[in-house]
């Protein structure tokens, strides 16, 4: 009998424990990113980016439209299209119809492959879209964009200017009038820069 107490405060603290303890994912972050793009890119949509915030409990996804899917953009609409918007209504960028389609996909797959979450937000890039990819990066050249490095070079960390070439490694921007490539690599953060 003097035992049944010590068990209750054990059982108690674990309870404690588990309600207060981060609760992980079953699937490793690399792997969720894999299935979620594994699961956009399956439904017809590019996989702008995925971050997972909030100890793993949300989830955040930001689709894009391939680039060969929207047809002629009117200059006025073209920046609002190359962040995934859909100004127009035509399909050329993405539509509240298209982030329903896709959570309800990921809702499902997650479902099934044991993937714990809270929430699961879908969205496009937005027009201050994150550029993390060679390919992103070369499908906004002609784009002002804002990067921070790593490491300061030249004392600075933070630069802003037009993204004038872009490969699988490097980018170049210029930047007050100079050419100054950055390792991709090198990036801790790269954003375009919205025009209104």
């Amino acid at each position: 009998m003097g035992l049944q107490p010590i068990f209750c405060l054990c059982t108690g603290l674990r309870m404690v424990q588990q309600q207060h303890a981060p609760r992980s994912s079953a699937v490793p972050r690399p792997a969720l990113a894999r299935v979620v793009e594994t699961t956009v890119t399956g439904l017809g949509y590019d996989l702008a980016d995925c971050e997972v915030v909030q100890r793993g409990r949300l989830v955040r996804v930001f689709i894009d439209r391939p680039e060969s899917s929207g047809g002629a953009v009117e200059p006025a609409a073209e920046h609002a299209v190359a962040a995934g918007i859909d100004t127009r209504g035509d399909g050329s960028g993405v539509t509240v119809d298209d982030c329903e389609r896709v959570t309800r996909q990921l809702q499902r797959v997650f479902e099934v492959e044991g993937i714990d979450y809270d929430r699961l937000e879908v969205s496009s890039p937005g027009m201050d879209r994150a550029l993390r990819t060679p390919a992103q990066f070369r499908r906004f050249v002609g784009s002002e964009v804002e990067v921070r490095l790593r490491v300061p070079q030249d004392g600075r960390k933070r630069f802003a200017g037009v993204l004038r070439h872009a490969d699988d490694a490097d980018v170049e921007i210029e930047v007050d009038g100079a050419r100054r490539r950055f390792a991709i690599a090198a990036l801790e953060k790269a954003r375009l820069v919205p025009k209104f």
